[in-house]
């Protein structure tokens, strides 16, 4: 035990002890905390402009994830074979489900999105962005999941096998219990 020699001090361990101990309360009094920033001028694309994540929070870096066959006896990589934009994007929002319920967590801990489309013939070459948009709105800006992530949205020339048009990539932030 380390003690002080001043008989006017308390001992040094218990200086120790109650500043980890307010440092700790004050921690926990603002644990969890996440903030939602939307749109400027009431846009309601249904996106956050930032969202703000205080201590006590658990980070999640979700690794991107790509769709399923939507027919798997169609001709490999073909178009029938992953199915458009948007029942790619299905897929890969039902895959992520699969991994969040593993991770025990939902899309309403979701606070920042990365979206990567490849462009499509039908579209002149450019991302069918409509079309991942009905797929993200079963799932963001609802009434039963009305919190919003921060998403950017980019065409990027291909992606890891042929055919595919979609990937998502999320971070996660769950409160602390």
């Amino acid at each position: 035990m380390i003690t002080t020699r001043n008989s006017h001090t308390a001992p040094i361990w218990l200086h120790l002890f109650l500043a980890t101990a307010s440092l700790y309360f004050a921690a926990a009094s603002s644990a969890g905390e996440i903030t939602r920033y939307p749109l400027p001028n009431k846009s309601t694309f249904p996106i956050a402009q930032a969202v703000e994540v205080s201590a006590g929070t658990t980070i999640i870096y979700h690794s991107g994830t790509v769709p399923g066959p939507a027919k798997p006896d169609a001709e490999r990589y073909s178009n029938e074979f992953w199915g458009n934009t948007e029942a790619q994007a299905l897929s890969c929002f039902s895959r992520m489900q699969a991994s969040f319920d593993k991770l025990g967590v939902s899309y309403k801990d979701v606070i920042k999105m990365t979206v990567f489309l490849v462009g499509v013939p039908e579209q002149q070459g450019r991302m069918d962005f409509s079309g991942f948009m009905n797929a993200y709105t079963k799932y963001f800006g609802t009434s039963e999941q009305p919190n919003l992530p921060a998403r950017s949205a980019v065409q990027v020339a291909g992606l890891a096998a042929p055919g595919m048009l979609v990937e998502i990539e999320v971070i996660l932030a769950r409160p602390d219990k």
